[in-house]
């Protein structure tokens, strides 16, 4: 069958389907750090969002196609901010690397202030909210590896969000102080439970958590989710579009890559 002349002009001419985020904004609270900026480099990159958006304590150039900060009173309490519309919002506790001028001028959130920024977030309009939330490796008890850990996640669990992504990624602990030599010696005894920390409570590299996070976001049905450690380690074996649906879906998508029982050196 021939093919008309003028339907394969249109045809050529036709704009590709847009994405389902393709007419809406993204705002994302802690840019800063590795993990923020694989973020913001991940959601902005892929153009499912008609724009990205990045909060900020000080006046700043936009230098990131696609990118636009905004700039929130940060000396106020958030009850004070003015609303910043948005339809979806990712949040990152990662501290800004105090070297770079640019993320020093970006405003990072405390964990402390979750429940807050999360109703200012709901009144700006934002409808799927995702929060990445770090936990010391092999510190996150059982119980609260698939549920709402703090008053800050149940606060957020309880506004209105049509969805709402909890992703628990382990950080490595920070530094230990400087200590007279016995207190080392203690300390290193002590330390031996450093090392027994299972692989799939180990950190995993930023590109990868904003990976999954990417994923998560297209995939989300409404509800609450929680990905636990494992969920995010799997997810950086291999592939996250696969662990996520199993994650969010209940879809066979592969096992994710196991454990096998392994305890490795950190």
């Amino acid at each position: 069958m021939s093919l008309d002349p003028l339907q394969a002009l249109q045809a050529a001419n036709r704009a590709p389907p847009r994405p389902a985020d393709a007419d809406r904004t993204l705002l994302i609270a802690g840019a800063t750090g590795p993990l923020g900026s694989e973020i913001v480099r991940r959601l902005s990159g892929t153009h499912r969002f008609a724009r990205t958006r990045v909060l900020a304590a000080e006046p700043m150039r936009d230098g990131l196609r696609g990118v636009e900060s905004v700039r929130v009173p940060a000396g106020a309490p958030l009850s004070d901010w003015p609303p910043a519309a948005a339809d979806v919002a990712v949040v990152a506790f990662d501290p800004p690397r105090l070297r770079n001028g640019r993320e020093r001028a970006l405003w990072a959130p405390d964990p402390s202030q979750l429940g807050e920024l999360a109703a200012w977030l709901r009144r700006c309009g934002v409808r799927t909210l995702a929060v990445v939330q770090p936990h010391d490796q092999g510190r996150l008890p059982d119980a609260l590896k698939h549920g709402l850990a703090d008053a800050g996640e149940h606060a957020l669990a309880a506004l209105d969000f049509e969805c709402v992504l909890l992703l628990r990624s382990a950080r490595r602990p920070a530094g230990a102080p400087r200590l007279a030599a016995l207190h080392r010696l203690a300390a290193w005894m002590l330390s031996v439970a450093r090392f027994m920390v299972p692989a799939t409570e180990r950190p995993v590299r930023a590109a990868r958590v904003a990976e999954l996070l990417d994923v998560a976001l297209a995939l989300a049905p409404p509800g609450v989710h929680v990905a636990a450690p494992e969920v995010v380690w799997a997810a950086a074996q291999g592939d996250a579009h696969a662990v996520a649906a199993r994650w969010l879906l209940g879809r066979a998508g592969g096992d994710p890559v196991p454990a096998r029982d392994a305890w490795k050196a950190v």
